[in-house]
C-alpha cells in the first residue's frame, strides 16, 4: 500500500510550488532531449541541434494543447469556472491533445528548418513515450488517474476529498497511473531497441507508439473511474484511442506500399 504525501513540494515566499509542475517539466526536458539524441544518432547528425532550437515552442504549444483538450472534453466545469483553465499547475493535462497539437506543430516546424517531418514524428513520439512514463507520477502527487477500489498489495489509498462520490467509502484503489507508467516504460524501451531497424521507413516509429500506447490507454481507461467524460457510457480517451489505432494502422499501410514501390 502506497499513497501521495501530498501535491505541494515547497513553498516560495508562500507561493506553492506542486510536484505535478516539477515531475512535468522534467519529463517534458526528457522527452525533448530522447528526441534529440534519436535524431541525431539514427537520422541526421548535422541537423539535429535544430530539435533544440524549435523545441521551447513545441514545448510551449503542446502544452497549450494539452490543456484546452482536457478543458474542452470537461467543458462543463470550466464554463462555470473559466479561470481555471490557467491553473495548470494542479493538473489537468491530455496527452492526446498535446500529441494531436504537437504532431501538427512539428509538420510545421518541418517545412520552416526543411526536416523530414517523419523523421521527427518518429523521435519526438519515442521521447513522448519516456516523457509519459515519467509524467504519469504526477498523477500519484495530486492523488488523480486512480482506478476502482482493490486489495491488492500495491494498492493505492487516495484522500476522501478526492474520490468520486459513489465511491466515497473506499480507502484503496487500483494505481492505474502506475499501470501507464509502467507499460509507458515498456513501449519506450521497444522502440528504442528496434529503432535502428525502424528507422530504415520514416514514420513507422510513431505509428507502432499510436498503436501501442492507444492500448495502453484503453486498458487503463477500462479500470479508472475518474475519467474526465464519457459518451454513451465510453470514456472519450477510448474513443480518441481507437481513431489513432484506425489511423497508425491506415498509415503504416501507406509507409509499407511507398517502400515497397520505391
Amino acid at each position: 500500500m502506497f499513497q501521495s504525501p501530498g501535491d505541494v513540494a515547497f513553498s516560495i515566499l508562500g507561493f506553492p510550488v506542486y510536484y505535478y509542475g516539477i515531475i512535468l517539466a522534467f519529463a517534458i526536458l526528457t522527452g525533448v532531449y530522447t528526441a534529440y539524441f534519436l535524431y541525431k544518432t539514427f537520422y541526421d547528425n548535422v541537423n539535429a541541434k535544430k530539435i533544440i532550437d524549435f523545441a521551447p515552442f513545441i514545448i510551449i504549444i503542446g502544452i497549450i494543447g494539452a490543456r484546452l483538450y482536457y478543458c474542452c472534453v470537461n467543458y462543463s466545469y470550466y464554463l462555470n469556472h473559466p479561470l481555471e483553465i490557467f491553473y495548470i499547475r494542479q493538473g489537468g493535462l491530455s496527452i492526446h491533445g498535446m500529441i494531436i497539437v504537437g504532431i501538427v506543430s512539428l509538420f510545421v516546424f518541418s517545412k520552416i528548418y526543411k526536416m523530414s517531418f517523419l523523421k521527427l514524428i518518429d523521435v519526438f513520439l519515442c521521447g513522448t513515450a519516456l516523457g509519459q512514463c515519467i509524467g504519469r507520477w504526477g498523477n500519484f502527487f495530486n492523488s488523480e488517474a486512480f482506478g476502482t477500489p482493490t486489495n491488492l498489495p500495491w494498492k493505492l489509498y487516495i484522500p476522501i476529498q478526492h474520490r468520486p462520490i459513489q465511491f466515497i467509502n473506499y480507502e484503496y484503489f487500483h494505481p492505474a497511473f502506475l499501470y501507464e507508467s509502467v507499460l509507458d516504460l515498456v513501449i519506450f524501451i521497444l522502440l528504442f531497441c528496434t529503432f535502428k531497424k525502424l528507422s530504415k521507413h520514416p514514420g513507422m516509429i510513431a505509428c507502432v507508439y499510436l498503436i501501442l500506447y492507444s492500448f495502453v490507454r484503453i486498458f487503463v481507461e477500462h479500470l479508472r473511474i475518474d475519467s474526465v467524460l464519457n459518451i454513451n457510457g465510453i470514456p472519450v480517451a477510448q474513443i480518441m484511442s481507437l481513431a489513432l489505432i484506425v489511423f497508425a494502422a491506415l498509415f503504416m499501410i501507406v509507409i509499407i506500399y511507398k517502400d515497397k514501390a520505391v
